[in-house]
């Protein structure tokens, strides 16, 4: 009776959404609640219950203590999404109006405009089981990130970089980088900004352990200590390009990565579990069953596919996270997230570095510290929101309001459009001669750049070096853990080889089984049976016949395993440069795991050419016979693919790969004994290095070793000799293409 004076009293101060919010509240109110005096429906001042109180109200009555469980779904999904709205949006100031429009929200959901359960799953961004939450503290705590993780002071002293460009007749050294100074502590977001050219990656893959050349000079200290192998386990670093297999699904991707780098002391379940963790940590909850997609695959969209690559580098809980470009090609709200990711990372005691082109005004205020670059020069280092009041000590101040991203990009180009000009460079360029003026009365950008990186030099330098200079009061243990030279794998040579093994069968299974591929066998097969319809082994010329089919099986099946394993090494030289940086596994284990797992996939297709060929054209219908010319197609596939990987391994570049590869083919199915049988003494030597040779020879004493001694000039003897010769070419040019790879020092 109480309740119902009290709600008829103030009828007409509440509006409908309320009184059903109240309602509401009061079914499923919490014993402690229920003891309480103040009824639902008033505030402790006896005024009626606010939008704000309600979602309170609404967000206390816990939906776990509740009797009627599939009752109150529709509040735990609004409040779910409620949760995730308020932490992303609390310093907005919208607070009470998102409350409102929750309170609203649910109103709908109870008067007749309600919406399936299962649409709502699937558009939430969070279960209520997925957030770990707090009510009381509204706050959300990451789940892995929390984990304690090694803290590395990152310091860099007068880090200069050239590279040296050789002509034809000289060689020239260009200055990239020109005694760049900073440092950035756990905790903290480093930005590098500059204009396009200005020297921000090279100096990111500085920082990372990219670029070690003997062109470097300046000091770069992890905890005061030089870098070593050790902090490639510790080192994050994702590229500006999203270096992904186009055919994993989201969850394979990070699942593998998991395996691969997580430490060896946590189990396969622990590390499947802890990349489930970073799937609904970065919100790829909805689309992890898809693939990553690529040019000509459909996937994830290009922020989800960012995310990914965040993803697979925060998955190690790394001390130091790289950064390069992470919000190209992004939307504006899409780059906000993902800034606002790199920060909930670094507030939990990582350090985060990050390149960026042209941020919004609301990714700057992101950032804790700033190093702004003009032509690979120090134009400013500091706190980031201190950058303006900088450039205008130094007389630089925006003449109309800007975003601060663009007026530093501004200043960095030299361009003085809508930028007061200083005193000192207006008195300069008066004296100076009129030419050195543009059109617009503003000094010429390369006297802006002149000025900035003396302005900088004159008052900052100096007080920022001498800080550097100051040792960190960090323990000895953790000095010395950073120096340790000894890597730390993530898993054993053997556990690597099956995961990449694993891989490397999902990832090539679609291109293998295309229609096109399968299309293209069986369409040879069935015009080969056509064509020799059951031919005729005991007459000559009907033995010739067969000798041009069983030649043509030995080029086909030579021809189309080089040309496809060109494409091997080349099309993953950007993963496998990524991967081998990060340490993610031994080199001798991907090249092992990436020659065979191509193996069962290979062997299928020429099995049901086989089938085809040999019984439509009338060849020995002995199951020996047919097994024995399996066994040397499946010799001769093997070593053609050998070769196929040792060219595209040496020369890394398709176009050259596939010229050269066209004339090695060519040249030994001419020699392959079938075209020409007496060879020149001279160049006689080729055919023994045919694998075409050896397959063609082999073919026919499969056939005919115990009809005739004979055909077409080849004996038909035992074969050991063509078996051998095959086999040495299957490892020796494996062998080969592992060398090369080797080689290319791909951060071994």
């Amino acid at each position: 009776m109480e309740k119902g004076s009290h709600s008829s009293s103030t009828t007409l101060a509440r509006t409908k959404s309320d009184q059903l919010v109240e309602t509401l509240a009061a079914a499923f109110k919490s014993p402690r609640q229920s003891d309480q005096q103040t009824p639902p429906g008033t505030s402790e001042s006896g005024g009626t219950l606010s939008r704000k109180s309600s979602k309170r109200v609404m967000m206390g009555a816990s939906p776990r203590r509740s009797s009627g469980e599939n009752n109150n779904t529709y509040i735990r999904k609004s409040r779910s999404a409620q949760m995730k709205l308020d932490l992303e949006e609390l310093s907005s100031g919208a607070a009470l109006s998102r409350a409102s429009s929750a309170s609203l929200g649910l109103s709908f959901s109870f008067t007749g405009f309600t919406v399936p359960p299962d649409e709502i799953a699937d558009s939430k961004p969070f279960s209520d089981d997925d957030i770990p939450e707090d009510v009381e503290a509204r706050t959300c705590k990451m789940k892995f990130q929390t984990e304690p993780t090694l803290p590395i002071y990152l310091k860099f002293t007068d880090v200069t970089y050239k590279v040296i460009i050789k002509g034809m007749t000289s060689c020239e050294e260009r200055d990239i980088l020109n005694g760049i100074t900073g440092a950035v502590n756990p905790g903290e977001v480093l930005a590098l900004m500059g204009p396009s050219g200005s020297g921000k990656t090279t100096l990111l893959n500085l920082l990372g352990g990219r670029l070690i050349q003997s062109t470097v000079s300046g000091s770069i200290t992890y905890n005061d200590q030089p870098y070593s192998k050790f902090l490639k386990s510790r080192i994050g670093f994702v590229t500006q390009d999203d270096v992904l297999f186009p055919h994993l699904t989201v969850k394979e991707t990070l699942t593998y990565a998991a395996r691969l780098r997580l430490p060896k002391v946590l189990t396969r379940q622990q590390k499947e579990k802890r990349a489930v963790d970073v799937i609904y940590e970065l919100g790829l909850e909805r689309c992890q069953d898809t693939m990553i997609g690529g040019s000509f695959v459909r996937g994830v969209s290009g922020g989800e596919r960012k995310r990914v690559c965040i993803g697979n580098e925060i998955i190690i809980n790394p001390s130091l996270l790289f950064l390069d470009e992470p919000t190209s090609g992004l939307d504006s709200t899409t780059a906000l997230r993902t800034i606002q990711t790199l920060q909930d990372i670094a507030e939990v005691g990582k350090t985060v570095i990050t390149t960026i082109h042209q941020p919004s005004s609301r990714l700057f205020h992101k950032f804790d510290k700033l190093i702004l670059l003009g032509k690979g020069s120090l134009l400013y280092f500091g706190k980031a929101s201190e950058a303006i009041f900088y450039f205008s000590s130094i007389g630089c101040s925006p003449l109309i309001a800007m975003n601060p991203a663009e007026f530093l990009l501004d200043l960095a180009n030299g361009n003085l459009t809508d930028i007061s000009v200083p005193s000192e460079l207006e008195d300069k360029v008066q004296m100076e001669n009129s030419e050195t003026e543009t059109g617009n009365g503003k000094p010429p950008p390369a006297v802006v750049h002149e000025y900035l990186v003396e302005a900088y030099e004159s008052r900052v330098a100096d007080t920022e070096k001498k800080k550097l200079l100051a040792p960190l009061p960090l323990d000895e243990e953790l000095k010395s853990k950073v120096s340790s030279s000894k890597r730390q794998w993530g898993a054993s040579w053997w556990q690597q080889y099956c995961i990449l093994f694993c891989r490397g069968i999902k990832e090539r299974k679609h291109d293998y089984f295309s229609w096109l591929r399968i299309t293209q066998v069986l369409s040879t097969a069935i015009i080969l049976g056509l064509l020799w319809w059951q031919s005729d082994s005991k007459t000559i010329r009907g033995r010739q016949d067969q000798a041009g089919l069983l030649f043509f099986i030995a080029v086909f099946w030579g021809f189309f395993p080089v040309f496809t394993a060109i494409f091997t090494f080349p099309q993953e030289r950007a993963m496998l440069g990524k991967e081998r940086a990060a340490d993610m596994y031994r080199l001798s284990a991907y090249f092992l795991a990436r020659t065979t797992s191509d193996l069962p996939l290979d062997l299928i297709l020429p099995v049901l050419f086989l089938l085809v060929v040999y019984f439509m054209a009338g060849l020995r219908l002995s199951a020996s016979h047919f097994f024995l010319s399996m066994l040397t197609v499946f010799l001769c596939i093997v070593a053609a693919q050998g070769l196929g990987l040792a060219i595209g391994a040496t020369l890394m570049d398709l176009k050259r790969a596939t010229t050269l590869a066209s004339v090695t083919v060519m040249t030994f199915m001419l020699a392959g004994g079938y075209f020409v049988k007496k060879v020149p003494v001279f160049i006689s030597w080729i055919r023994y290095m045919s694998f075409n040779y050896h397959t063609y020879k082999l073919l026919l004493k499969v056939q005919y070793q115990d009809i005739m001694p004979t055909v077409n000039g080849i004996k038909t003897d035992s074969g050991l000799k063509e078996v051998g010769a095959l086999v040495a070419m299957i490892f020796g040019y494996r062998f080969l293409a592992y060398l090369s790879l080797r080689k290319m020092q791909l951060h071994c």
